[in-house]
């Protein structure tokens, strides 16, 4: 069967005055129409560079594709020029960036910007592409569109904002959103409902999403396989409901542990979250063994030496850590 989307040992370094380091090392996974793959873990794992570089926004200098292949519907968008990129950006890939204030621009109206999408990948006439802007605003619900339609980034709310740039997003219809922490900086409220508008089009549209996020909560409740993140490299895949009651690596173990619980006796509740001591690596400070060994409780000489390579734990389940069995 072939996938949608499908991302082959995908490797990118960054240029600095110390040399060249990998902020993506050699990450595979695949993405099936209609299906939801999260991607998870700490800022500076590589979340955000990975999906930059299927849209290939990587900034050049001074990042650069290492390796790899990206086929979207069997072409390799790697291979393809500027200007067929430019058909595929917003039109068949489409991405819903960190921060809407920074990534809408503060000089054009909300409706400048929806309707500049539609006039430049469907040629269609101004009043048609005005008409399809009021509907995709009422589809994301915002109230009073036509009046929105006029007004600037600076007067909306954030809420609103990400609604606008789900709006500009889909607008084309794209066949995979690229969500990439679609609910940072919003409150639990407006979060819940900006994630089951992604959903409830989802299933209007069929679009496929790979949903960005370091929020394992966001994770559990909205997909259907899960990529885990360290330091740039996969450390553990799986469906979203295996990951969570058997987790093959340390760091994911950690990541769960350190969510609090509602139905823990108030005993524990008085407790310390759990955490994992340390941060990321710097890139330039990785070793040659599990780049995770240096914050992990159960890591052995071994793990500092080699690198542990992804195998599979369990059914549909991989992890890279040599000491799975004692999780």
């Amino acid at each position: 069967m072939q996938h949608l989307l499908e991302v082959q040992d995908l490797r990118i370094k960054f240029n600095s005055r110390g040399g060249s380091f990998p902020a993506v090392d050699g990450l595979s996974y695949h993405l099936s129409a209609g299906e939801t793959l999260g991607i998870v873990g700490e800022s500076g794992c590589g979340k955000s560079i990975s999906a930059l570089a299927v849209l290939r926004l990587i900034p050049d200098p001074p990042g650069f594709y290492d390796g790899g292949t990206i086929h979207f519907e069997g072409k390799n968008l790697l291979e393809l020029s500027e200007l067929e990129m430019q058909q595929v950006r917003g039109k068949q890939i489409s991405m819903i960036f960190q921060e809407p204030m920074t990534s809408l621009n503060p000089v054009l109206t909300v409706g400048q910007q929806l309707t500049e999408i539609l006039l430049l990948h469907e040629s269609i006439p101004r009043e048609e592409a005005y008409g399809r802007t009021i509907e995709m605003l009422k589809l994301v619900q915002i109230p009073e569109p036509e009046r929105r339609f006029d007004e600037y980034p600076h007067q909306l709310s954030g809420g609103m904002r990400q609604r606008v740039m789900i709006a500009m997003a889909l607008s084309c219809h794209p066949k995979v959103l690229l969500a990439d922490e679609p609910t940072t900086a919003l409150d639990v409220t407006i979060q819940a409902q900006i994630l089951d508008l992604v959903s409830e089009l989802q299933s209007k549209l069929g679009t496929a999403v790979i949903l960005i996020t370091h929020d394992m909560g966001v994770i559990a409740e909205n997909a259907d396989r899960v990529i885990v993140m360290y330091a740039g490299k996969k450390v553990e895949e799986a469906d979203v409901n295996s990951l969570f009651t058997s987790p093959q690596h340390p760091y994911t173990k950690g990541l769960l542990a350190s969510i609090p619980t509602l139905d823990a006796p108030d005993s524990e509740n008085q407790r310390k979250l759990n955490e994992i001591k340390g941060i990321v690596p710097s890139l330039a400070d990785i070793g040659p063994g599990c780049a995770f060994a240096p914050r992990c409780r159960s890591s052995s000489d071994r793990c500092s030496t080699e690198a542990p390579p992804l195998e599979q734990k369990q059914s549909n389940h991989w992890a890279a850590c040599w000491h799975s069995n004692q999780l």
